[in-house]
Parts: C-alpha cells; sequence; structure tokens
C-alpha cells in the first residue's frame, strides 16, 4: 500500500488563515465549552498543523493567503498521498440565521491547480440558495477540477432527505461525482435529530448511481451507520471528527467485517498521522487496514 488519503480535511489545510474566525459565534463558543473541550488549553484551541486560535479573542475576518508549501510539509509528514478540501458552508440555526462558515472554492480551486494532485477539491452546497450553489459546483467540477461536493445539512436544520437537498444530488448525479454530509449527532447547538443516519435511506434508494459518504461515524446512531453501508451499494462513511481509540466497539468490529470495502479515514482537521497510528493499533485485519487507509477513497472518489 502506499499513502494514505484523508477523505474528510478542510481548506484550512492550504489557507491556515481561513480557520478561527467561526469562534466569534455563539455555536462555537458552546462547543468549545463542551465537545471540543479536551482540545482546549489555556483558551487555546489548535487548529491544523500548530495554528493556535484563542476562543475569548478570535480574528474576526478570514485570512485566505496560501500556503501551498506548508500543507504538502503536512501530507508528508503524516504518509498522506492526497487529502479532500471541503469547502464547509454552516447556517446559524439558532442565534444569527446567516452563514458562520463559508469556505471559499476559489481558495481550494488554486490549491488544486498547485498542488501537484495532492489537494482534491470539495466544493460546498447551501440550500437556502439553491441556483446559486449549483452553479458553482458546476463551475468548479467542470473548470477548476472538482471532484466531490461535502455539505452539511444538519447546520441549516435539514435532514438529508429533505427537498432542498434533493437539486444536489440531482446535479451530481449529472456531473458524476459522489457527495457527502454529516451524519450523527452535532458537536455545536443545532439540531442532532436530523443527523440520523437513517434519513439517507431514501436519497440512496432514490439515487441509485450516486456515491453518497456519511461522515462522523453517525454517533450515537452507529447501528444505523452501519446499516446504511451495509445494505446501499452506493452508500460509504468514513471515521472523521474520532480518532480511532475512540470508536465504538460495534463499529470496529463492523469495519473489519460486513463494510470493511465501504469505510474511509479522514482527519477533519485533527492530527491525521496519530489517526493513522491509532487506526493500525485496531484488532482489524491488515487487509481491512489497508481498505479504511486508501483504498475505499480509490474508488469512492474514481481516482
Amino acid at each position: 500500500m502506499t499513502g494514505v488519503i484523508d477523505i474528510m480535511n478542510y481548506a484550512p489545510l492550504v489557507a491556515p488563515g481561513l480557520s478561527g474566525t467561526e469562534y466569534q459565534f455563539d455555536e462555537f463558543q458552546t462547543m468549545v465549552r463542551t465537545t471540543l473541550r479536551p482540545l482546549l488549553r489555556n483558551g487555546i484551541v489548535t487548529t491544523q498543523w500548530g495554528r493556535e486560535v484563542d476562543v475569548a479573542h478570535p480574528p474576526t475576518e478570514p485570512d485566505p493567503t496560501l500556503n501551498i508549501d506548508g500543507a504538502l510539509a503536512e501530507l508528508d509528514r503524516t504518509g498522506c498521498d492526497a487529502a479532500v478540501l471541503a469547502c464547509v458552508k454552516m447556517w446559524s440555526y439558532r442565534s444569527h440565521h446567516r452563514l458562520i462558515m463559508d469556505m471559499p472554492e476559489e481558495v481550494v480551486a488554486e490549491a488544486v491547480q498547485k498542488g501537484g494532485g495532492r489537494f482534491i477539491g470539495g466544493a460546498g452546497y447551501n440550500p437556502f440558495r439553491i441556483d446559486d450553489s449549483l452553479r458553482r459546483i458546476e463551475t468548479f467540477v467542470r473548470d477548476h477540477g472538482f471532484r466531490y461536493v461535502y455539505f452539511h445539512p444538519m447546520t441549516f436544520g435539514l435532514a438529508p432527505n429533505d427537498r432542498r437537498c434533493y437539486p444536489l444530488y440531482a446535479k451530481c448525479a449529472e456531473l458524476g461525482i459522489p457527495v457527502g454530509l454529516q451524519v450523527g449527532h452535532s458537536a455545536e447547538p443545532l439540531p442532532s435529530n436530523v443527523g440520523r443516519p437513517m434519513l439517507v435511506d431514501d436519497v440512496a434508494i432514490d439515487f441509485p448511481d450516486l456515491k453518497i459518504n456519511l461522515s462522523h461515524t453517525g454517533w450515537p446512531w452507529t447501528g444505523e451507520f452501519i446499516s446504511m453501508l451495509w445494505r446501499h451499494p452506493n452508500v460509504y462513511g468514513d471515521i472523521s471528527a474520532y480518532f480511532p481509540k475512540s470508536l465504538d466497539p460495534e463499529l470496529v468490529r463492523a469495519m473489519d467485517r460486513q463494510i470493511r470495502h465501504k469505510v474511509m479515514i479522514g482527519s477533519n482537521g485533527l492530527d491525521l498521522k496519530r489517526c493513522v497510528e491509532e487506526l493500525n493499533e485496531l484488532p482489524l485485519r491488515d487487509a481491512s487496514k489497508e481498505r479504511i487507509l486508501r483504498q475505499n477513497a480509490v474508488e469512492f472518489l474514481g481516482l
């Protein structure tokens, strides 16, 4: 096996200044007191490759400056051949009723151009701006070589089978690219019930030729996550946002059995080297590890 493929990373890998502004919003301030608390040290969150953000005084304007050499060095450090850079769009469902994260596709497009094939563009989707989103997706797929769309329906308070998500699935099917979305609970104070993996059942049936990635393990509905990957040929899933040693034992067993050819590794902006090391310590067969670290992503993305 050659290098790892990180199926779930973000635009700040190549432009570190894009990370940090989200901590000015209530949702992320709550998150650092709860689900992100283990990563907080003296009021500082450390983001990709050592960038520190003071969550009490976060930056208010993103800096789109590229650091391609730094990003390539980080891939080399972690043994990663290629990483998906998702341009996430997140909506303030409760507090502000506007976008609180909007990673620019233009920055990732430049990184894809300059990265020698090691960065894979993942466009975003705003289901409250359907026409504009679909035009942008088509532009960045056809003109800039993007191979993926990742979106975050729960931050908009929507389930994946909501009618406002269906135009995205149709567009991805038309373009011949896969789509990914978060399932499981929300780390932020956002509705979690719309993140139940079983809600993807309708989508997988309605779009049998569309490859779908369910991100973040589906916890606490691990059984539903396993079910969707097991029973639908077009549904995959990643274990990003969790270090492997903390994975549900039920999921670990399934990763070595019925869904071993469907699970992919992703860093979610965490230390991929640690993720890989912990995956290798799990009681999995070598053949299962090889699929999870690389081959499943090759098949999913059509590389």
